[in-house]
């Protein structure tokens, strides 16, 4: 594998750097399942803490869903978006660090996103090249929803390995981390087959609630900025995209199928993709919830 492309993944980003944080992490285990499962036994997903006792966590494996405070935040992802605030939080409630037998009530309430980005902030920590992905996944329900994962460089096996740490998946068949290639619906692929129509457009859903073009557009501008080392937040999106999907031209749409062609092989195309990132201004300029972020730019000739 190229060494300028691992040394990009072996970067931090805004979002997946542990800032002071950095030698606590080198100190969790070096086994990626063994990091995985330590991380599980630190969070809670917003659905299993909605769920209670129920479904995922009928056995209790995420801990007992009555313990956690009823006026407590119950979606962490409001305000710890980057690896060293949750980092903080974590070591806040509990100051013995990632623990096993961590409290209920001691425990994050995150989703996928943001285990991935902590997930990335371990390995990179430990030297190990390592990127978050966001697409859909079709492992969970009948329907494919939108996730986020992770692959780590495999040295030994010279090959990205694709991971999915986001909880205790033992009724998967097949390897959470491990995963075959073909059990992720990757976002450059689900764009593509939908728009070449050999995919019904409803398999793919949003959490938000919309399906076929509308998600995998949201997909795969997350996975770009994935790619480049940027992981925006759930509701970041280009601002010619936000809430103006039903507005978007056929020429807007062969400019992602273009993107996506590209991103079927990011390795191969790596220098393409950089190239993208750095002369296409509509892929990068986001929605801001608080100021326009394009008030300094002049337009594309």
């Amino acid at each position: 594998m190229d060494e300028q492309l691992l040394n990009h993944y072996l970067k931090y980003s805004t979002f997946t750097n542990p800032a002071c944080y950095k030698q606590f992490l080198q100190t969790l285990p070096n086994d990626i399942e063994k990091i995985g499962h330590l991380v599980s036994h630190q969070i809670i997903h917003r659905i299993t803490l909605r769920d209670g006792n129920k479904h995922a966590n009928k056995d209790l494996r995420y801990g007992d869903m009555n313990r956690f405070p009823e006026l407590r935040l119950r979606c962490d992802d409001d305000i710890l978006p980057t690896a060293s605030s949750m980092i903080a939080e974590l070591l806040r409630l509990d100051e013995r660090g990632f623990k096993e037998d961590r409290k209920v009530e001691d425990k994050l309430v995150l989703t996928c996103r943001y285990v991935a980005i902590l997930m990335a902030s371990i390995l990179k920590s430990k030297g190990i090249p390592c990127r978050v992905r966001s697409g859909f996944a079709p492992y969970f329900f009948e329907t494919s929803g939108d996730h986020w994962i992770n692959q780590y460089w495999n040295q030994e096996k010279n090959k990205w390995i694709t991971f999915d740490a986001d909880g205790f998946f033992d009724f998967l068949p097949f390897n959470q981390y491990d995963m075959p290639e073909e059990k992720f619906d990757w976002a450059a692929k689900v764009w593509l087959s939908i728009r070449n129509g050999k995919s019904k457009p409803e398999t793919y859903v949003f959490a938000g609630g919309e399906m076929g073009l509308k998600a995998a557009i949201r997909a795969i501008i997350r996975d770009f900025h994935c790619l480049m080392n940027n992981e925006i937040l759930y509701l970041q999106q280009p601002m010619y995209i936000a809430n103006k999907f039903d507005t978007l031209t056929e020429k807007d749409f062969e400019e992602i199928d273009e993107l996506a062609k590209v991103m079927l092989e990011p390795d191969k195309n790596f220098n393409a993709l950089v190239s993208i990132w750095n002369t296409n201004k509509k892929f990068r300029i986001l929605n801001s919830p608080l100021i326009r972020d394009d008030d300094h730019l002049t337009p594309n000739p």
